[in-house]
């Protein structure tokens, strides 16, 4: 395919940049690649939407009608990101390559960087921060797993991976070496990039020495296991949407 089918095929949902692969994810290069040489090979252009205008070389997503995706000004979604039939976007940005799933909402001031791939029926709460991974050609983007739910504020990295129906507390900040640490038994588990299934996480520190002194570093506490208390308190996909929110 041309890079111009690619990106096409891309909006539509027929590649995608990373895909589940049995227990893993399988890394899509050569679409990553294509991306890449579509920013290559465009020019700026004007385009105007409404009271709205804009001077890129990507154009907008259109058709949310047809898709069956609600939109609330001014969010913004770039042609070549996928949002399946349910997603609400509040305001907020979806780049190239990022794949949506069924009835995720992505709440306001919330971003969704390039190639990241988010699931069924997760929440983004306000102002969450989901990087863009493009290259080298075969990086892991972010990952975030069906039913979970990340909490306002929170950032997610350089291919961290977020296992299906995990909690992110509000302000957990998750790179590829910030250690995620599993508390709940009477030995601490150490995760890098990866929190498991049903995980519900909090900030937190812990004290590394250096010549100047110990300071404490953050990192990442599992607490325990999501249950129907959780559930409780996260599952405010289909409120938003009874109440039009």
């Amino acid at each position: 395919m041309s890079t111009d089918d690619v990106i096409a095929a891309l909006d539509r949902g027929e590649v995608r940049v990373a895909e589940p692969d049995g227990d893993g994810w399988k890394v899509n290069a050569d679409v990553q690649a294509a991306i890449l040489d579509y920013f290559r090979e465009r020019q700026l252009e004007p385009e105007e939407v409404g009271p709205f205008a804009y001077h890129d070389k990507i154009p907008l997503k259109t058709n949310y009608d047809e898709l069956g995706v609600r939109v609330v000004p001014p969010a913004t979604a770039r042609f070549g990101a996928f949002l399946a039939r349910g997603v609400v976007l509040m305001p907020s940005y979806v780049n190239i390559g990022a794949w949506v799933g069924p009835n995720t909402m992505v709440d306001t001031w919330a971003t969704v960087g390039s190639g990241a791939q988010i699931g069924a029926n997760v929440h983004l709460a306000g102002g969450v921060g989901i990087g863009g991974v493009l290259e080298p050609a075969g990086a892991q983007p972010v990952i975030v797993e069906d039913g979970a739910f990340l909490g306002s504020r929170c950032i997610v990295v350089e291919g961290v991976r977020i296992g299906r129906e995990a909690v992110l507390a509000p302000n957990v900040t998750l790179t590829a070496s910030v250690p995620i640490i599993d508390v709940t038994g009477t030995e601490p588990v150490e995760y890098r990039g990866y929190v498991p299934q049903r995980a519900v996480v909090v900030p937190g520190t812990r004290p590394k020495e250096f010549p100047a002194g110990t300071y404490h570093l953050s990192c990442a506490l599992i607490i325990g296991r999501r249950n129907e208390s959780t559930d409780l308190k996260t599952s405010l996909n289909d409120a938003l949407r009874d109440h039009s929110i």
